[in-house]
């Protein structure tokens, strides 16, 4: 088998048998420093990639990363989303992504062609997207944003603008009611964060009278309005690092906790509740990526994130205007 069969397109990842004994975290940082590469990883990666991760952000973390890195390789563990927008703020460089059938629900309820169709229905209004959201539907956005800047940069488009909002519904209705503009919502959402039960919450709250909920704002609006502190995933995690409470239930993917636990260790974080007994705290899409998948990856340098270069043309400007906009947030 030659290096070039070793990625079955139907599969969307390299496909091989690795020795058991095989040291996959030490060939991971052998790898990344023999190609120069650099590994991006999202909060809600499992521990173990976390752990071996260069830079562990939220989406506008990783943005400034990507934006601002040297490295000749870029390796993406994450989704799709966030690997399209790597090789975007880098046309010239090659990013790879362990599994290219790791998508995002909310970037798949908002297909490019029906949110063309919806803006020119409204052809006046400004177009704000979440960067959950494919590069295609970056390229016809005005403006992009994250949970973190999304407030901020809201706030500085003028009163008298109508503004389009996608595709997060949820996220839409947050910032509504923090910044009192009326938008235009597109009908997004996230699976995981439509998942968390009010009634298992609440009950939560009673056996842990003290602890403090943290909850992301992709969460649906009765979730939020038990909530103390709503941020994004950056926030969240400082929220409580600089909080003098020891305890708190955290409303949004669970691999944010790794990381909360390790700068907390004298803390305790407990995971909110789901609807039914299954693990939907945890993203099925992130949680294809693996280490196998991250060591053969950086080993043979696929699967590589390709985009067509108009695309790239196009969705670089809401990128930079984001970026612009928020350069004052830390």
């Amino acid at each position: 088998m030659t290096e070039l069969e070793i990625l079955d397109p139907s599969i969307g990842f390299v496909e091989e048998d690795i020795d058991p004994a095989l040291d996959l975290i030490e060939e991971i940082e052998r790898l990344k420093k023999e190609k120069n590469a650099v590994l991006l990883a999202h909060y809600y990666q499992e521990p173990d990639i976390q752990d071996v991760a260069d830079f562990v952000e939220d989406s506008l973390g990783l943005s400034r990363k990507a934006a601002e890195t040297n490295a000749d390789l870029i390796v993406f563990a994450g989704v799709h989303f966030m690997a399209e927008t790597a090789k975007i703020l880098n046309p010239h460089k090659k990013v790879l992504l362990p599994d290219l059938n790791a998508g995002c629900s909310l970037a798949d309820s908002c297909p490019a062609g029906p949110f063309e169709t919806f803006i020119r229905q409204h052809p006046d209004h400004i177009v704000v997207s979440y960067i959950n959201c494919s590069a295609a539907v970056k390229a016809l956005t005005d403006i992009i944003v994250t949970s973190s800047n999304a407030e901020h940069i809201i706030r500085q488009i003028p009163e008298d603008q109508p503004i389009i909002f996608a595709p997060d519904k949820n996220l839409g209705r947050y910032l509504i009611r923090k910044t009192g503009r009326q938008m235009l919502l597109w009908d997004g959402v996230c699976i995981v964060h439509e998942t968390f039960s009010e009634q298992k919450l609440v009950r939560l709250k009673v056996r842990h009278p003290d602890a403090l909920v943290l909850a992301h704002p992709e969460c649906e609006e009765v979730i939020l309005r038990h909530a103390d502190f709503v941020g994004s995933t950056t926030a969240i995690r400082r929220f409580a690092g600089e909080s003098d409470r020891r305890e708190f239930i955290v409303v949004t993917e669970e691999g944010i906790l790794h990381q909360m636990r390790r700068d907390n260790p004298d803390k305790t974080f407990i995971p909110a509740p789901t609807e039914g007994g299954c693990s939907c705290n945890q993203c099925p899409h992130m949680r294809l990526n693996t280490l196998e998948k991250l060591y053969l990856c950086l080993k043979y340098e696929q699967p590589e994130i390709l985009l067509d270069e108009g695309i790239i043309l196009r969705a670089r400007k809401p990128i930079d205007r984001m970026l612009e906009m928020s350069a004052s947030i830390r």
